[in-house]
C-alpha cells in the first residue's frame, strides 16, 4: 500500500509550493519513469497535470 506524506513545514524559499511526498513500488516507478522520459516531463508535473485532468472530470476546475 502507498503512504502519502503532506510536509507542513514552512518553506524558506519564497514562492514555493509545499512538497508532497509518496511512496511507490519499484516497478510502478520504473514504469512512471518511462512514460515521463517518453513526454519530456518530470516526474511531479506528470503527477500535477494527472490530478489536474482527474479533477476536471470530476467537475472541478484546478486551483493552480
Amino acid at each position: 500500500m502507498s503512504t502519502i506524506k503532506r510536509d507542513t513545514k514552512k518553506s524558506s524559499s519564497v514562492g514555493k509550493s509545499p512538497t508532497f511526498q509518496i511512496r511507490i513500488s519499484p516497478e510502478l516507478r520504473e514504469q512512471l519513469d518511462e512514460i515521463v522520459a517518453k513526454e519530456g516531463a518530470s516526474l511531479g508535473n506528470w503527477f500535477k497535470e494527472l490530478a489536474r485532468k482527474e479533477l476536471r472530470k470530476q467537475g472541478i476546475e484546478p486551483k493552480g
